[in-house]
């Protein structure tokens, strides 16, 4: 009777949520309150995290990088992790109280195409919004981390963050030796003589200078591509406040190699602006934004019931297994693809 009793709540709330979408979406857009991805709308929700001293309705939103950065699915609507933090730029950009946003990034980075599209979303709303974005590195904040706070006007860390590892990774595996072990014999057919790069059935005798020439450049080309947005980045905010913040050490790029760095080691070679944690990096987006007080507020997706019913007329399995939620859908790394990562999450 209990079960029966909730599945008729849970059905009268899903009436009421599909009624109220179905209205949302025949309502205008007025002024950046829906963002659109794929075929449907979606209604941001602001929540205050920190409410002002003074009642200000200046805001500052919080926009966070959080975990592995790639262009995975967060729900089965289609919007994607850098399609969402788009969407929050976007409402917080259109919103005339909001004069800065609060970039937190605790991430080890992740896929180099997903790093290179969000640095976009943040560099272009810098150029057409003139509002600030102010980096605060988390505990974690490498490779595409740092990748994505490289545009922002000001970057904070903690002196003990764990960030740098400013390099390019792509790794694959030869099996070869054991399927010729248990007499597993490949067979190939491909029209360019590259075509099966990185195979994993090759001879390492058949992966010729040629080959590892063409990996190695592009590599290369996606490593040079990084270091000029730190170049690019440093330069723009050293503009946005007129040299107050640090400048790039002469020799920064020797310890561009991939090495791990803390937050003191980043400071001394200019690649952030200041040490301090998130009460930093707030009095600096209000200092920036030449305000005196403002609230903080975050963007959530709304809440979707019919989700819950995936929970129920599920058959039970006759594998029992163990999963650990980490409270985010970490993809698997994929085989012959770059990243921006530190070494260890390949392994």
């Amino acid at each position: 009777m209990i079960v029966a009793i909730l599945l008729a709540g849970l059905l009268t709330l899903s009436l009421f949520f599909n009624l109220g979408l179905l209205l949302t979406n025949s309502l205008p857009d007025l002024g950046g309150a829906t963002a659109s991805h794929g075929s449907r709308r979606m209604q941001l929700e602001e929540m205050t995290v920190e409410p002002s001293a003074t009642a200000s309705r200046d805001k500052i939103a919080l926009i966070e990088v959080s975990g592995m950065i790639a262009d995975f699915q967060l729900d089965p609507s289609g919007l994607t992790l850098v399609k969402f933090i788009g969407n929050q730029f976007e409402k917080a950009g259109k919103d005339d109280a909001v004069k800065a946003v609060l970039l937190k990034v605790d991430s080890p980075g992740g896929e180099v195409l997903a790093s290179d599209n969000i640095y976009k979303i943040i560099k272009k709303f810098q150029e057409d919004y003139d509002k600030p974005v102010v980096a605060s590195m988390g505990n974690l904040a490498a490779s595409g981390g740092y990748y994505v706070s490289a545009p922002c006007t000001w970057i904070v860390a903690n002196e003990l963050t764990m960030t740098g590892s400013i390099g390019v990774i792509m790794q694959s595996y030869n099996l070869r030796g054991l399927m010729d072990r248990y007499g597993v014999v490949p067979m190939t057919f491909k029209s360019g003589k590259h075509k099966d790069m990185l195979s994993m059935s090759k001879k390492p005798s058949e992966i010729d200078g040629e080959e590892r020439k063409i990996v190695e450049d592009f590599i290369k080309m996606t490593y040079e591509k990084f270091k000029t947005v730190i170049k690019d980045g440093r330069a723009f905010a050293q503009e946005r406040t007129k040299g107050a913040g640090r400048k790039l050490a002469d020799n920064w790029e020797n310890f561009a190699d991939g090495r791990i760095l803390n937050g003191q080691q980043a400071y001394d070679l200019g690649l952030v602006d200041e040490l301090g944690g998130m009460d930093t990096a707030i009095a600096k987006a209000q200092q920036l934004a030449g305000i005196q007080d403002a609230k903080v507020v975050r963007y959530n997706r709304p809440f979707d019931i019919g989700s819950l019913f995936g929970l129920f007329g599920k058959a039970p399995s006759s594998e029992t297994t163990v999963k650990v939620d980490l409270g985010i859908r970490l993809p698997e790394l994929k085989v012959g693809q770059a990243y921006y990562l530190p070494s260890y999450y390949t392994e």
